[in-house]
């Protein structure tokens, strides 16, 4: 399966909505979406994986890479699930005290 990325800007958020399977095969073209961002200077980034059908464990590790890239700006990273079968993969790897996790979009921009 493909991978799709969006950028879109939202009250001073980057938002990258990701759709299909973030996999071994997959996860490089996501990394290199998340670096483009914050070298482009965007360091508040929310990732939608609303629409994202599978997620491996080179994903969670973008995922990490992301969080830890932005922070070193003193950004933030945000993830957008509302999928149970997406989020127990965070749940049983712990990832859920690191991310600041949200329902939606509109949820995460407004917890600024």
């Amino acid at each position: 399966m493909d991978l799709r990325l969006d950028v879109t800007e939202r009250d001073g958020w980057a938002v990258l909505a990701v759709g299909g399977e973030i996999d071994v095969a997959t996860a490089p073209r996501l990394r290199e979406q998340l670096i483009t961002l914050v070298n482009d200077g965007h360091h508040r980034i929310v990732v939608d994986l609303g629409s994202v059908d599978f997620l491996d464990s080179t994903g969670l590790g973008v995922l990490v890479g992301a969080l830890k890239r932005v922070r070193t700006h003193d950004g933030d990273l945000a993830l957008v699930c509302d999928e149970p079968r997406i989020l127990k993969v965070f749940e049983i790897t712990g990832l859920t005290k690191v991310f600041a996790m949200y329902g939606s979009v509109d949820q995460a921009v407004a917890a600024d």
